[in-house]
């Protein structure tokens, strides 16, 4: 059996240029990725996100959207809306990695210099790692209450009413066999994460395609479920922007961090091709899940349930009535969030921390400190109503617009598709200057910048203009971050 042909695109530093590097004290995670010595072709990338997007936490990110007056339609817009701009992101600012083959915290290098970039390696690895996981974590055991409620009818009875830190002792329980679920799996190590997604991601996919038919059976039909709307209030289209931005907030972490999953790459094609087929076709099927599950909900309660309820899509998913499917789906449902923790928020982390102290952490070590952080932060206090979750999602996105902005402008227009691997991997501590500087000001002064602007409206409540900037806050940053940098690099050119 022959080998597959290596994709001419993709560039090879070489065994002897990755040993040098070593010698230099770079952990082997965040090495160069040979070309063949890599795994993932377009199946890895098409299934990656299929399972991860069925998370309860986004579920209960779009609910937030029928809140605030969206219809069933607009709602299925606004999704789809992000599910583009997600895949674009994905596939646009994973070239630079899956042609090199160098994971995220390393390329930050090109752009902000090899100390300036500590700092949105801080951002994602640590502040976005941390409190995502956390955030996942508690929304999948609020589900598995569920379940467990309905294996042991007197579960939620446990502890007689009492909590632990503002969470009940059920739901902690809960919490506890989520966690250690989610931190073995990745235990398990990348291949076997790999593997997991390619299998398990599919899986979650067919039983959610039987929850939708029952769901919209008890809806009445799918003329009843495109109808459904829970708030009857105007929608002016910066209110749909602000859903959309929410959205993609809610995946700017990945968006950010994507060269971790093309650095894998065995072509260029391979995550061209399989992100957005797999993203938007699982977002096509997360839309049905949203509205149908909500008008199957309004049926069964007869409109008697509060859409601001931070476990109103639990009680949708309840009103499909057969408990056999509900348990199945919910476990299925927490397959996703248990990937979304794992692929999205340790991995990144402990490949972030790893990168920046790599005397300090391994990738399994920074990994499995982000979910004890993300567990001591308490959670579940951010989810108590949708407007401190869109509040998160506006100071996410002030960070994550920009960084990814200034990343697609270094990597395309500064760099022109080039990156410079010698001065990313240069002996810094070992006394050598390297090509790169040890701060590049313009990124990390736009990052700042962007960052005061796009939350001012927090503050300044008064100033209209600046409180829409905060709702769109990762599309104001990705503008400011992209603009910015590529008129200042522009403008350097000049100078030169």
């Amino acid at each position: 059996m022959s080998a597959t042909p290596i994709d001419p695109a993709l560039v090879d530093p070489g065994a002897e240029r990755v040993a040098e590097y070593s010698r230099r004290g770079y952990a082997d995670d965040v090495l160069p990725i040979r070309p063949q010595e890599r795994t993932w072709r377009t199946t890895q990338f098409l299934t990656v996100w299929m399972g991860p997007i069925h998370n309860i936490l986004s579920y209960f990110t779009v609910v937030g959207f029928f809140a605030l007056g969206l219809s069933a339609w607009q709602v299925v817009a606004a999704i789809m809306t992000s599910a583009v701009i997600v895949s674009l992101g994905y596939v646009l600012n994973g070239q630079a990695a899956a042609k090199y083959g160098v994971p995220f915290a390393m390329q930050l290098r090109e752009a902000f210099g090899h100390k300036g970039a500590l700092l949105p390696t801080w951002i994602r690895g640590i502040i976005a790692g941390v409190v995502f996981f956390g955030l996942t974590t508690v929304s999948a055991a609020k589900a598995f209450d569920v379940v467990f409620t309905t294996i042991f009818p007197g579960f939620m009875d446990i502890g007689g009413g009492g909590d632990i830190f503002g969470l009940p002792i059920p739901t902690a329980i809960s919490y506890l066999v989520t966690w250690v679920i989610t931190v073995t799996l990745f235990l398990g190590g990348q291949k076997f994460l790999g593997r997991f997604s390619t299998w398990a991601n599919p899986a979650v996919f067919v039983l959610v395609v039987i929850a939708v038919v029952l769901a919209v059976v008890n809806a009445g039909g799918f003329g009843d479920v495109f109808a459904f709307q829970a708030v009857h209030t105007a929608v002016t289209p910066l209110i749909f922007i602000s859903c959309v931005s929410a959205l993609v907030s809610n995946w700017a972490g990945p968006i950010v961090n994507t060269g971790d999953y093309t650095r894998n790459a065995t072509s260029m094609r391979a995550p061209a091709i399989g992100f957005p087929i797999g993203v938007i076709g699982s977002y096509i099927l997360f839309t049905l899940v949203t509205v149908s599950f909500m008008a199957s909900l309004q049926v069964a309660t007869r409109g008697e349930f509060d859409i601001n309820s931070p476990g109103v899509f639990v009680q949708a998913i309840n009103s499909i009535g057969n408990p056999f499917v509900v348990v199945l789906l919910i476990l299925a449902m927490n397959v996703g969030a248990i990937a979304f923790c794992v692929f999205g928020n340790m991995l990144p982390a402990g490949l972030q921390l790893t990168a920046q102290l790599p005397k300090v952490f391994t990738v399994t070590r920074a990994a499995v400190l982000s979910a004890v952080l993300g567990t001591l932060m308490l959670p579940w206090v951010f989810l108590e109503n949708t407007d401190v979750l869109f509040l998160f999602y506006s100071f996410i996105g002030s960070m994550f617009g920009p960084i990814a902005g200034i990343m697609l402008a270094s990597y395309f227009i500064e760099g022109r598709k080039t990156l410079d691997l010698d001065g990313i991997y240069a002996d810094y501590k070992g006394g050598q200057k390297g090509s790169l500087p040890a701060y590049n000001w313009r990124a990390v002064g736009l990052l700042i910048v962007s960052f005061v602007i796009t939350m001012a409206g927090t503050v300044l409540k008064d100033v209209d203009v600046l409180v829409q900037i905060k709702n769109l806050a990762f599309f104001a940053g990705l503008f400011i971050g992209f603009v910015g940098y590529a008129l200042l690099t522009l403008a350097a050119r000049r100078r030169a």
